[in-house]
């Protein structure tokens, strides 16, 4: 049976976007993405994720949502929390995805315990009908079905392209995750300014620097 697997990348980098995609997968194309070697994009290197993620457009509907440094910012001060963002990145992807397949089946990896998605997909079909009827599931390690980990590679992909693309605008190889971001800060803002900080990161993360918190 087909269904549409939705999954994001970027929710724990300080720097890039977040990225939300969707896949579909089916009894036709699943047998073809496991043999390829498609899992959850956590046990997949950079390089790998790339390429993967080339021929899973090839044989897959899929949608990518992508929310920029700056966007996300706006957006966490309009929905107020991260889950809730994430919600809605979630129900956009399905939107579009009804669009493409008449699947009403949907996988997501449970990352809230409150109906965030449901809320935003009801809201949605007020202009998109079918969206309500989609069959939600929301499942803790959802990574395990293809679909989602199909998307979760396609979502990571763009993550790593967009990574690069900002590095490539600011003259500098902006970091992944969060753990070790406190020089790439320093040197970005001396290089740019503090403004740059709302163009490339996600400003909410809480970082001390030189007697400062980039961050809220």
């Amino acid at each position: 049976m087909g269904r549409i697997g939705i999954d994001e990348s970027g929710k724990g980098d300080y720097f890039g976007y977040l990225v939300v995609a969707g896949a579909y997968a089916d009894q036709k194309n699943e047998s073809i993405l496991k043999g390829m070697g498609v899992r959850d994009s956590k046990l997949v290197s950079d390089a790998g994720c790339l390429k993967l993620a080339a021929k899973i457009k090839k044989i897959c509907a899929h949608e990518i949502v992508k929310i920029s440094p700056e966007k996300y910012n706006m957006l966490y001060e309009k929905f107020g929390n991260l889950n809730r963002m994430l919600a809605w990145g979630h129900a956009k992807v399905i939107d579009n995805m009804t669009k493409k397949v008449g699947c009403r089946d949907v996988i997501s990896d449970k990352f809230s315990e409150k109906n965030h998605i449901e809320e935003f997909l009801r809201q949605m079909a007020k202009k998109n009908k079918a969206l309500e009827k989609i069959k939600l599931a929301e499942r803790a390690h959802a990574e395990s079905d293809i679909a989602v980990a199909a998307a979760s590679i396609l979502a990571r992909a763009e993550y790593l392209k967009t990574l690069r693309l900002l590095s490539r605008t600011i003259g500098y190889s902006l970091p992944k995750g969060s753990a070790h971001v406190r020089q790439a800060i320093d040197d970005v803002v001396r290089m740019h300014g503090d403004d740059i900080l709302q163009h490339v990161a996600k400003t909410h993360f809480n970082v001390q620097i030189g007697g400062k918190n980039r961050g809220t």
